[in-house]
């Protein structure tokens, strides 16, 4: 395989997954059936624009609290459509589950979009009473860890219990050798503003970092580093690639939904 650079090559994930071409159909079957079945609340404003909007998916009943899953695609791909059934185990459990979209790469930076992923947990916070935990995986796992982080909080954020970043870039720093930098634009000051490895949580935020064992070299040294640079635990889900590695999200018995919502 062929690839622009180094960075190139450490960065990317489905050439290295077999029957990689497979998943997004999959997903996007298993999120449109989904949302055909459940109790749900879809695109919900929280700002001007297409896609500053969310789905609320809930529970029988008073909802036990609030989680927030943010989608991945590198900031350049992706809806909230997409994922829908990854609501799935959060909702069994008794949770009202939030998926928003937020303005992709190249048309918003990295930064804008932490400040609309925060708006879409705040707004959606407004409509569910009780603790409040924000997921994500890969460049979403990345939104989701800036939700915890002092200058997030200091600006108004969302106030959040706990931040499970599944196989999250912590550190933007080597996405700058890539080629999707040349839509990402990345800088050196937005790279160390934006990166959750380089910036500390809010005292009182829980944190746990989840990885697959079968990921990208890369992405198991970027969840092991915001561990460490946090202090916080991490999982390495064994025999789990970049693709399955939320799949965990759609069990409400699963230890990915411990990790989320355990003893919350």
């Amino acid at each position: 395989m062929d690839f622009a650079s180094e960075a190139d090559r450490a960065y990317a994930n489905g050439a290295f997954i077999p029957g990689a071409d497979g998943f997004v159909p999959r997903w996007r079957a298993e999120a449109a059936a989904y949302r055909g079945r459940a109790r749900a609340q879809l695109g919900l404003g929280y700002g001007p624009g297409a896609r500053r909007r969310f789905d609320l998916f809930a529970p029988e009943g008073a909802p036990r609290g609030l989680m927030v899953f943010v989608h991945g695609g590198y900031w350049m791909a992706f809806d909230r459509e997409d994922w829908s059934h990854l609501a799935a185990g959060a909702v069994a459990r008794g949770w009202a589950c939030a998926v928003p979209s937020y303005t992709l790469a190249p048309e918003a930076r990295i930064s804008a979009m932490t400040d609309e992923v925060a708006a879409a947990v705040r707004a959606a916070a407004d409509l569910v009473p009780g603790p409040v935990v924000v997921a994500g995986h890969s460049a979403g796992g990345h939104l989701a860890a800036r939700m915890a982080c002092e200058d997030v909080q200091s600006r108004g954020g969302p106030k959040v219990a706990r931040v499970v970043p599944i196989s999250p870039i912590a550190d933007l720093r080597p996405l700058m050798a890539t080629e999707m930098n040349a839509t990402l634009r990345l800088d050196d000051a937005e790279a160390v503003a934006q990166s959750p490895a380089l910036l500390r949580p809010r005292a009182g935020v829980q944190a746990h970092v989840w990885v697959g064992g079968q990921e990208r070299p890369a992405f198991l040294w970027q969840a092991r580093l915001l561990s460490e640079e946090w202090n916080c635990p991490w999982t390495v889900d064994a025999g789990r690639h970049h693709f399955d590695v939320m799949d965990g999200l759609t069990d409400p018995g699963s230890p990915l939904m411990d990790a989320c919502l355990g003893g919350l």
